[in-house]
């Protein structure tokens, strides 16, 4: 499995003023499933992504999603 970085995705949580409690809730799955996603233990389905992007008012789903880490880093370093 791919591991991807959902940092933007947990930035956006919060910002929103979801926990993972409540966000796992109203996504209608258990927190430790959401956790297991966020962690790159299991893949976000198409269903939950849509969800997900509809609770928390998302733009751009490709970048909460399936932004890969050395992506960022390359981005990160650039801007620095």
């Amino acid at each position: 499995m791919r591991k991807y970085d959902h940092s933007l995705l947990l930035g956006k949580m919060r910002e929103k003023g979801y926990s993972q409690e409540r966000l796992a809730k109203a996504v209608g799955i258990s927190e430790v499933a959401l956790w297991n996603k966020l962690h790159n233990k299991t893949d976000f389905t198409r269903t939950e992504m849509f969800t997900i992007s509809k609770v928390l008012e998302l733009d751009d789903v490709s970048s909460y999603f399936f932004a890969i880490p050395e992506f960022i880093e390359a981005i990160r370093g650039c801007l620095e």
